[in-house]
């Protein structure tokens, strides 16, 4: 029997647990860095986490094919077609590796090129975020990784424009002068740098409100904070405005715009 969509999401929010509560062992025990054929680099925290989850994922949903960052580095990317899932053991592995602690576990189920589950686990910061787009369904846990049980589910939702201007969120590693002159089309009070996903949970979550990255990524970087903004109210579009699509050549991602209570101006306008 196929698993539901609410079970699949109750057994990646599993999964994302047990790796983030061996991610921060890891981290907090100490750890060895190495360099990938692209120079990025790359720890043991980043292959335990992905060799948990998809020991977990195919157990709980048999035959959907993985796209994991460290299986496909090893050159190991599936064939894919209408669903499949996305992972990012170790995402924001340079604040991981620095210590900043603004790294995340990232898990997401594709289906007809769109996110429809996803999770994020910042276990450094306590904080796990869910979200089950086709019900319009997103939530945040105070999660201690180390804890044996679940804690409290909370809503979250995004917020609307606030007359203070805009928060916006950008990419602690990879900020580029495109994304300094395209910000100046809005009126923005506030910017805030932060590593890894979280920059797509901030909006959210209502405590931001736009994030550009104009600069290249995978589809395992994004995938499941999409999901969880999607969720929330939000929206991530590519240069031209459409929505942006998983499944694509490579899985690498174009430039995109992700936003809450906004409909962004197209970055190719």
């Amino acid at each position: 029997m196929r698993i539901t969509d609410i079970e699949l999401l109750e057994a990646m929010i599993g999964a994302a647990r047990e790796a983030g509560r061996v991610v921060q062992e890891i981290y907090e025990g100490g750890f060895t860095v190495r360099a990938k054929q692209d120079a990025s680099p790359v720890t043991d925290a980043d292959h335990a986490s992905e060799t948990l989850i998809l020991k977990r994922l195919t157990e709980h949903a048999p035959g959907v094919p993985i796209v994991a960052e460290e299986r496909v580095a090893a050159g190991g990317a599936p064939e894919v077609g209408e669903e499949f899932f996305l992972v990012d053991p170790l995402d924001g592995t340079k604040e991981f590796v620095a210590r900043r602690g603004e790294f995340t576990v990232n898990i997401a189920l594709v289906r007809g090129s769109t996110p429809v589950l996803g999770v994020v686990f910042a276990p450094a910061s306590r904080s796990l975020y869910a979200a089950d787009v086709l019900s319009q369904r997103a939530f945040r846990m105070a999660q201690d990784p180390l804890a044996s049980e679940p804690s409290e589910r909370q809503p979250i939702r995004v917020r609307p424009v606030p007359d203070a201007g805009l928060t916006a969120v950008a990419s602690r590693s990879h900020s580029t002068p495109e994304t300094d002159r395209y910000l100046g089309r809005y009126a923005i009070a506030e910017r805030v740098s932060i590593g890894s996903s979280l920059k797509f949970c901030l909006i959210a979550e209502g405590r931001a409100d736009l994030y550009p990255r104009l600069g290249p990524t995978m589809e395992w970087d994004t995938a499941a904070g999409h999901a969880v903004l999607a969720a929330a109210g939000g929206r991530v579009v590519n240069a031209e405005g459409a929505p942006l699509r998983y499944g694509k050549p490579q899985f690498r991602n174009g430039w995109f715009v992700a936003s809450g209570g906004l409909v962004p101006i197209p970055v190719a306008s």
